[in-house]
């Protein structure tokens, strides 16, 4: 994928995403959530037929000060605003993804016992884990077992039950995080391999690919059925390092409640941290 090649399914997801209750207009009734074509086209001063050339990729050199428009338009954050402008090819695009572990994630991951945790690549290759993270969701697999998106979308695991609301809404945001990672790292060879054997494989992923908005991923809540200790649910956040495309996730529990209990008779049954 080229810079502008996903400068449209970009802008369409931040439309969509966009808070409309920030950008000073009238909240009114509408089907669908974020900003119209046309109210979007007004705050950023451009037309509306050139707006629909940029989301079907009809136009796709926009202007610096277009983009910024549209940023500004869009109240996007830095990092949103980023991902604009690199979709758009008006950033520099990175060189090859970072997979080298910094050593605050090493450290957290081994000192975090009780939670599980594990330490990811911006394409969703393990890096690292602990025993709890092991407990919770079962064994770590070899090759492409490792990389989450490959393993949701060609073998799911048969050994721990993941509510399946939450888990469509989970591929769904894994799917578009690893389309942000492509349009800021297009030349790594391993994402572009991963991609494309993705496509081969799995159908569900192309579907997925196709519909999906690019957007980084921000954690969401778990909830597994276990078969040792039953239902747990956990919130998941994510710890992005400075300086690093890796991130760090972790699953805790509501302190002092029933799953925090269970989570402890799981992990306390493991010695040993693993990665």
């Amino acid at each position: 994928m080229s810079g502008s090649a996903g400068l449209g399914t970009v802008l369409r997801g931040l439309r969509n995403r966009c808070d409309v209750g920030l950008t000073g207009l009238v909240v009114t009734a509408r089907r669908t959530p974020g900003l119209r074509r046309e109210e979007l086209a007004l705050l950023a001063g451009v037309s509306v037929d050139y707006l629909v050339q940029l989301e079907q990729g009809r136009a796709t050199r926009p202007s610096a000060p277009v983009v910024a428009a549209l940023s500004r338009a869009l109240r996007l954050e830095a990092e949103d605003s980023d991902l604009l402008h690199r979709a758009a090819g008006l950033a520099p695009v990175r060189g090859a993804l970072s997979r080298e572990v910094p050593e605050g994630a090493d450290r957290l991951v081994s000192r975090l016992r009780e939670w599980p945790a594990a330490v990811y690549s911006a394409d969703w290759w393990l890096l690292r884990w602990n025993s709890a993270w092991t407990a919770l969701l079962g064994g770590v697999g070899e090759g492409r077992s490792r990389n989450v998106v490959w393993f949701e979308m060609t073998q799911p695991n048969p050994n721990v039950r993941v509510d399946p609301v939450e888990e469509e809404v989970f591929r769904d945001a894994i799917v578009g995080d690893l389309r942000v990672a492509l349009v800021e790292h297009p030349g790594d060879p391993e994402l572009v391999d991963l991609v494309g054997a993705l496509r081969e494989a799995s159908p569900e992923f192309v579907e997925r690919w196709g519909a999906a908005r690019p957007a980084r991923y921000r954690g969401m809540r778990k909830r597994v059925e276990h078969p040792e200790v039953g239902t747990v649910v956990l919130d998941g956040d994510v710890v992005q390092f400075p300086g690093s495309d890796v991130r760090l996730v972790v699953y805790s529990p509501v302190a002092g409640g029933r799953d925090a209990e269970r989570l402890s008779r799981l992990t306390g049954t493991v010695d040993a941290p693993g990665g």
